[in-house]
């Protein structure tokens, strides 16, 4: 199923990336979800087919596209395999931070290597008691003559086992809330960063997680992305961006599923025919092709509001909420197609389920998102 209003630079680029996807991604998925290993050769493939930093402009090593190209590539990519698509929406965002707050050498140290892949960024965000709640941060910068001091513990960070640098949100002035945090780049190698254990997933297994903690750290004065005391307001800013992405990843798990779900039922003989012609099984595939169009015409409207320079939050959200949830529903559905087949690790369905389930989490819980709507509607 297409879209009516998609212009030829978006058709071209989807179709670019579709096709990496059916010749990079999809191949290699299967072991890359069982060896959980971070696949630096592919990553460079996308950035040297500019898959990379879709939105960040040309002149800092970006594609130079909008949001909506974003969100297809997105789709695309996790067609393939979600934890590919994931790295590229978390180079996504980062990119997008320091394009627009970096300073020249922060681009030049920070952006353009991460934009060929030869640096690999983490952002951290998340603590044991700041999530969705961010009041509960306790991580600190102090200055120090012209410098900082960093202290602090982060959990559940994409790439803390394997980045060279992270963007780390801290308090500067803890007296202040939400006004008193800043962004810092830390280089990783640094005396006093210490990776704690890789965790292990239940699903997007090659994107790694995993905690960092900082005892000491010293930074340069340079190392504040964007203006002391506006970290809260930086982070906040690109969810938008950050949602419609995850929601693109989750349509892609949906189409996966339908296209797996589709083939099987046509070859699959019990009773005497294929199980396609059961009405059980038809309600189910109409079903995930139902949900699977709904969820990416709200994908693409959210985008397309967010490139008319409008924010786009409520429509972020929505899309974002509906396609993780639809993601989670429609895989179980394919595996219950699949029938005892689809309960097998290394039939796709199977990992698209576990892949699926993290899109209700990250970015915002979908809990989190229905209060945004909900504030959005009542206010």
């Amino acid at each position: 199923m297409g879209e009516v209003g998609l212009s030829d630079v978006h058709v071209a680029l989807r179709d670019a990336a579709r096709r990496f996807s059916d010749a990079e991604v999809a191949p290699v998925a299967a072991e890359l979800d069982e060896s959980e290993r971070y696949p630096a050769e592919l990553y460079r493939a996308l950035a040297a087919a500019g898959l990379f930093g879709i939105t960040v402009p040309e002149e800092f090593g970006g594609a130079g596209a909008d949001a909506l190209s974003y969100a297809l590539v997105m789709e695309e990519l996790s067609r393939g395999y979600a934890s590919v698509a994931d790295q590229v929406g978390l180079v996504e965002l980062l990119g997008t931070l320091l394009s627009d707050h970096g300073n020249v050498s922060q681009r030049e140290a920070y952006l353009r290597p991460m934009l060929r892949a030869e640096r690999r960024p983490a952002y951290a965000l998340t603590e044991a008691e700041a999530g969705s709640d961010l009041a509960g941060l306790r991580t600190t910068a102090r200055r120090d003559g012209d410098g900082w001091v960093l202290d602090g513990a982060k959990l559940w960070i994409h790439n803390a086992p394997v980045a060279d640098f992270a963007a780390v949100l801290a308090r500067t002035d803890p007296a202040s809330g939400h006004r008193g945090m800043s962004i810092l780049l830390v280089d990783l190698e640094r005396p006093g960063v210490v990776r704690e254990r890789k965790e292990h997933k239940m699903g997007q297994r090659a994107s790694p997680v995993g905690g960092l903690r900082f005892e000491g750290v010293r930074l340069p004065g340079d190392a504040l992305l964007g203006p002391e005391g506006r970290g809260f307001h930086l982070m906040m800013s690109v969810l938008d961006k950050g949602r419609i992405g995850i929601a693109a990843l989750a349509v892609g798990i949906l189409q996966a599923a339908l296209e797996d779900s589709v083939a099987y039922a046509k070859g699959r003989r019990q009773f005497g025919k294929a199980i396609a012609e059961f009405q059980a099984v038809q309600w189910m595939i109409a079903d995930t092709a139902k949900d699977l169009h709904a969820a990416r015409l709200m994908v693409h409207h959210a985008a397309r509001v967010l490139d008319s320079g409008m924010r786009a939050t409520l429509e972020a959200s929505m899309a974002k909420c509906f396609a993780s949830d639809a993601a989670v529903a429609r895989t179980a559905d394919a595996v219950q197609v699949h029938g005892g087949s689809g309960y097998i690790r290394g039939v796709r369905v199977e990992r698209l389920y576990r892949d699926a389930k993290i899109t209700q989490i990250y970015e915002g819980t979908n809990q989190v998102q229905r209060m945004i709507m909900a504030r959005a509607l009542l206010s």
